[in-house]
């Protein structure tokens, strides 16, 4: 079969801060989540055909997670069992602000554990979109097959997409992450990266030179988003610049999941309209939609089991 997106990464459970107990002790709900993941939970509900490669435990996390990708409509053909290493968990906590803090127990995690001979290669070769992030690229052996997905995608004409989703304690080194996260920004032809990220890479927080710099060193680039938060969102194109405003309709409770169903929004948007001859319009209108679609997210727990309707979208659109 033939997939729009095939994503490879990280495939977790997130346990989200919920409230306390009657003893005062803090509660943790266990949310399916995982940025590649949610990215395809948001393609999904956008009618994109998607296939999810990775590898989570044979335990019951795994189970968990498995059976959220089949709800979502992610095909699994991809998705591998370890028996030997347990399935990655977050602890994310929340601040008033519904920004996060995580934990990762991942050392080892059954996601790095993913080897070159385990990719789904048909899917690879066949797929219109190949999206990944950094976090497949911290440890062997998933950083070997990560290239090995991207070599294949390649093979067969797809667009490469990234976002650093940069997560500094699953690293050895600032070093090494930056070393890593460059090699992906030399790969892709669409990129969805986040404020932190282009501070954190270039030591500055004016976009327009953040951009500039990632144009300047990465070439291959052909659409940049850059992400702010409730701030909005910026999109670098064949010259053009474009930002939106982000949605203040109130309601947060926590941002995980809304940089992925930004980035999903964006893919939608490529697979719709290419990457050729875009106008300043279109990129005002996938960030719009993006922002949006990002912001639904914002206003429920977890990820993957809380992506919006295209209708709820266009809800949110109307009000802003």
């Amino acid at each position: 079969m033939a997939y729009d997106v095939a994503a490879l990464g990280e495939l977790l459970i997130d346990f989200t801060q919920n409230g306390r107990s009657e003893q005062g002790n803090l509660m943790f709900e266990a949310n399916p989540g995982g940025a590649p993941a949610n990215v395809l939970a948001m393609l999904r509900k956008l009618g994109r055909s998607c296939v999810f490669l990775g590898k989570v435990g044979a335990d019951g996390f795994g189970d968990i997670l498995e059976a959220a990708l089949k709800h979502a409509g992610v095909d699994t053909a991809g998705l591998r069992r370890d028996r030997d290493v347990h399935t990655t968990l977050a602890v994310v906590q929340t601040f008033p602000n519904g920004d996060r803090d995580f934990s990762f127990y991942r050392k080892p995690g059954a996601d790095i554990n993913l080897s070159a001979d385990e990719l789904d290669e048909d899917a690879l070769r066949t797929c219109r979109i190949f999206h990944f992030g950094s976090l497949s690229l911290t440890d062997e052996p998933v950083r070997t097959a990560t290239r090995r997905a991207i070599a294949l995608a390649r093979t067969g004409g797809a667009l490469i997409s990234y976002d650093p989703n940069l997560r500094l304690p699953l690293w050895t080194s600032e070093e090494q992450a930056k070393e890593q996260i460059e090699w992906g920004l030399a790969q892709c032809d669409v990129l969805k990266i986040a404020d932190n990220e282009i501070e954190f890479l270039f030591h500055t927080q004016d976009f327009d030179k953040g951009a500039a710099l990632l144009l300047e060193r990465f070439p291959n680039l052909r659409l940049i988003n850059i992400t702010a938060g409730a701030h909005g969102s910026h999109a670098y194109y064949g010259g053009m610049t474009a930002f939106e405003e982000g949605c203040k309709l109130g309601g947060v409770i926590e941002t995980t999941g809304a940089g992925d169903t930004f980035c999903a929004s964006v893919l939608h948007f490529v697979l719709e309209h290419g990457l050729d001859d875009l106008t300043q319009a279109q990129l005002h209108e996938m960030l719009r939609f993006a922002n949006a679609a990002a912001y639904i997210v914002t206003t429920r727990r977890g990820a993957i089991r809380s992506m919006p309707e295209p209708e709820e979208v266009v809800r949110v659109l109307e009000k802003m």
